[in-house]
């Protein structure tokens, strides 16, 4: 399976709030430690805050925390929130006719299953499995690392 970008990016930002909880982190924080364009991030965020799994504030002392505790936060139903409805391929999208096979062909089937196959899988998985005793990517993702 091929994840979107933006898909790529909201692990990203909720894992760094994950390793940096109990404060509100910044756009510019995730920006600069998780090599992410604004403009994308700010997207990204706004989206996480209207599904809950962000809580923001506005303003000069803002910024953005975990709405729920990384225990919490299946990866799964991430996927499922940000990627929405995507079609397995290109031929499935709506108001493709171009495929001459599409009566006949069971590929959308068997490709329909992967994908459920492939969410159930990350469903087993928390946010905070990805970060606990993960002292690597803590180090990445902590405020002020050693230069």
């Amino acid at each position: 399976m091929r994840i979107t970008k933006r898909t790529n990016i909201a692990i990203r930002l909720l894992m760094f709030c994950a390793v940096n909880t109990g404060r509100l982190v910044t756009k510019a924080e995730i920006a600069e430690r998780c090599n992410v364009s604004g403009n994308h991030l700010a997207q990204v965020i706004n989206q996480l805050g209207q599904l809950d799994f962000l809580a923001t504030q506005r303003g000069r002392k803002g910024g953005m925390m975990l709405a729920r505790q990384p225990e919490e936060i299946r990866i799964g139903e991430v996927f499922r929130a940000v990627e929405g409805d995507t079609p397995s391929s290109a031929c499935f999208a709506d108001g493709d006719q171009s495929c001459p096979l599409i009566s006949a062909c069971r590929l959308k089937g068997a490709l329909d299953c992967a994908k459920e196959a492939f969410y159930a899988h990350l469903d087993r998985i928390t946010l905070d499995q990805l970060v606990t005793d993960n002292d690597e990517l803590i180090e990445i993702l902590r405020p002020s690392r050693a230069a």
